[in-house]
């Protein structure tokens, strides 16, 4: 998966946060930069698969990191 993922601290809810904004209200944190990495891969794919399973497209990756 190559999706942009941003990641930021939240002092409201005291965690890391990331999110994918190519996919709508993928999101997922964890108490480190580290945990909020691994839980949003595990979001990624349930959102892609969920998607896929009722029938709504999924969004290319833009791939803005990709060099030509």
């Amino acid at each position: 998966m190559k999706y942009e993922v941003i990641i930021y601290w939240s002092d409201e809810d005291e965690a890391f946060i990331a999110e994918v904004p190519e996919l709508p209200g993928c999101a997922a944190d964890g108490e480190t930069y580290q945990e909020a990495v691994q839980n949003v891969e595990i979001i990624m794919q349930q959102w892609i698969e969920t998607a896929q399973e009722i029938g709504r497209s999924v969004p290319q990756p833009k791939g803005r990191l990709m060099f030509a």
